[in-house]
């Protein structure tokens, strides 16, 4: 079933979903295994794993640090696969790859793609991949069924919104607030407009991220968007409390 029905199927039953994240290989591949497992305990119904890369432009400080201890620690693209291959056939849940381009790039797309789908991943998101130049990946991902995400952001205009959302499949990463992940990003009736923009540019599922830290962030998307995404926050509590502290926060976040 492709990623979209997938989620589909689940927001028949729920309002919205969770989408959390993590960077493979951090602090450990174990610890990265048991945080999967906690996570997909706490009601989590979709995950991002991410590759680890040297120069993660679009993360913010702590997703940075966990990106350069992951590869401190060795770990290979190789690795990350057969972490993929694990974590998917112990859950349902569909699980992505977020990556950079130069992560494809030097496996070659179509390889990466290949690899992508036989260790069960549903999708990928990689943020430095402009649509302009993407034909070669969307393509691969789409010929294996296999969803190529993309990212709306706040200065993204309407037209460029809708170009975007055809582009790509399975759902639309939507970045709450201009910078980085990880920062404060206001909840408002700003953000509302910008995702009711959003919702006006395409008919796939929205999944919010870039700054989601309570309860109440979560309840605000209710209505608004299909997907809240936690990355950061998830990584700061199991630095401060291990993977119990990170699925009791998932819970709470579930409701």
């Amino acid at each position: 079933m492709l990623l979209v029905d997938r989620i589909r199927e689940k927001l028949a039953q729920r309002k919205l979903l969770l989408m959390t994240h993590i960077v493979i290989g951090y602090p450990d591949l174990k610890t990265s295994l048991e945080l999967v497992d906690a996570m997909v305990e706490a009601g989590v119904d979709l995950m991002e794993l991410q590759i680890p890369f040297s120069e993660p432009i679009a993360d913010g400080p702590v997703i940075l640090q966990a990106n350069a201890k992951a590869l401190e620690n060795g770990i290979t693209v190789d690795a990350c696969l057969d972490f993929a291959r694990q974590v998917t056939e112990r859950h349902s849940i569909p699980f992505l790859f977020m990556t950079y381009y130069n992560i494809l790039f030097r496996r070659g797309v179509d390889r990466f793609v290949t690899d992508a789908k036989a260790a069960g991943i549903a999708g990928a998101i990689v943020p430095d991949c402009p649509m302009e130049e993407s034909a070669p990946y969307v393509g691969a991902m789409r010929e294996a069924g296999l969803a190529p995400i993309f990212i709306y952001s706040p200065r993204t205009p309407d037209q460029r919104l809708r170009e975007l959302g055809k582009a790509g499949d399975g759902l639309v990463y939507v970045v709450a607030r201009k910078g980085v992940t990880g920062s404060q990003t206001e909840f408002s009736d700003d953000l509302a407009g910008y995702l009711a923009r959003c919702r006006a540019a395409t008919d796939l599922p929205l999944a919010v991220g870039f700054g989601l830290k309570s309860q109440a962030d979560v309840n605000f998307l209710v209505g608004k968007a299909d997907i809240a995404v936690v990355g950061t926050q998830s990584l700061l509590r199991l630095e401060q409390g291990g993977v119990p502290a990170v699925k009791q926060f998932l819970s709470e976040l579930r409701g």
